[in-house]
């Protein structure tokens, strides 16, 4: 431009024309969405087999998804409590009889109802929590799902989700072994974290580390859920509540003038690390950058869940490619 007539030169104004030429041809190449990341092109269609543990895990994974660029689509065959065992029961009674009841558990839906709704990239397995720690309780059920998700869906890449171990003040913590149950949170990770291990080199298939993400932030000397020694639980009056600073799991709450107490299922804060994990997994992307978090969960807790989910999935080395 000829900043003394203000007239741009031919070469100029044909240069313009051909870029708005080129943003009404191609928009999608100038597209952006949440905090100004670009879109990835391809969206990424995601199922997931699981419990109330896969719908705490992925509960904020839409919100990250959308800052950072990334169309998702999310099927989901969750029932509370649910084991390997059980969905492949679910899956069996529908094969034997497409119109019985018991195979259509899934909002009145078979698991291969929903399989075969499109095509899916990813599909997800977890084992019940309750059930982590004990290996011998995957198989055969990890097997027969996997071929079956592979009949159905031949493309797709199955994972397994780790799930977590229950909070350290938990009134008791998963089978490892038969009526075994481990004794502490740690115990309880190990044994799980192991178990899914053996498993998913059996089925060659990558794990998504939540449940290391958790023992992680549980662990840390300075982010770790302290128990606070002074609340009697048997005693308290409502609106009391302990001091639960950094849990990651539900805790203490009082329905009416009953106190609750959830050791096992997330609260908001660990279904943001959850999400952050899952974020980091299936899009190689570090979810560092990302603004998004619950309003309950504090600034500095939550940079911090960002910071220990990219780390923990760079360090298991788990990811999903496309």
């Amino acid at each position: 431009m000829d900043f003394k007539t203000g007239i741009f030169p031919f070469r100029g104004r044909v240069a313009v024309l051909l870029f708005l030429l080129l943003v009404v041809t191609h928009p999608f190449v100038f597209s952006q969405t949440g905090s100004g990341a670009k879109t990835s092109g391809k969206p990424l269609r995601l199922f997931i087999i699981g419990n109330s543990f896969s719908g705490n895990a992925t509960r904020y994974l839409p919100e990250l998804s959308k800052e950072g660029g990334h169309e998702l689509h999310i099927g989901r065959a969750e029932l509370g409590g649910c084991s390997l065992q059980r969905h492949w029961e679910i899956a069996e009674a529908a094969e034997a009889n497409p119109d019985d009841p018991k195979g259509k558990a899934y909002n009145g839906k078979s698991l291969k109802m929903l399989l075969s709704e499109g095509t899916w990239d990813v599909v997800t397995l977890q084992q019940y929590s309750m059930l982590s720690g004990d290996v011998e309780t995957y198989q055969p059920y990890a097997r027969k799902l996997y071929e079956y998700i592979k009949k159905i869906q031949p493309a797709a890449k199955i994972v397994f989700h780790q799930t977590w171990a229950y909070r350290a003040d938990a009134d008791g913590f998963g089978k490892i072994a038969g009526k075994t149950v481990a004794q502490t949170e740690k115990e309880m990770w190990e044994k799980s974290r192991a178990a899914y291990h053996t498993v998913a080199r059996e089925l060659g298939v990558s794990i998504i580390p939540t449940g290391d993400a958790f023992w992680r932030m549980s662990s840390d000397r300075n982010w770790g859920f302290q128990k606070e020694n002074g609340f009697n639980a048997a005693t308290a009056q409502p609106p009391r509540l302990p001091n639960e600073k950094n849990s990651l799991h539900v805790g203490y709450q009082w329905k009416g003038n009953k106190l609750a107490f959830d050791s096992h299922h997330a609260n908001k804060a660990g279904c943001y690390l959850g999400a952050l994990v899952w974020y980091g997994f299936l899009f190689n992307e570090s979810p560092v950058r990302l603004t998004f978090a619950p309003e309950e969960v504090p600034a500095g807790f939550a940079a911090q869940l960002r910071k220990t989910a990219w780390k923990t999935v760079k360090e298991t080395g788990n990811s999903v490619e496309r």
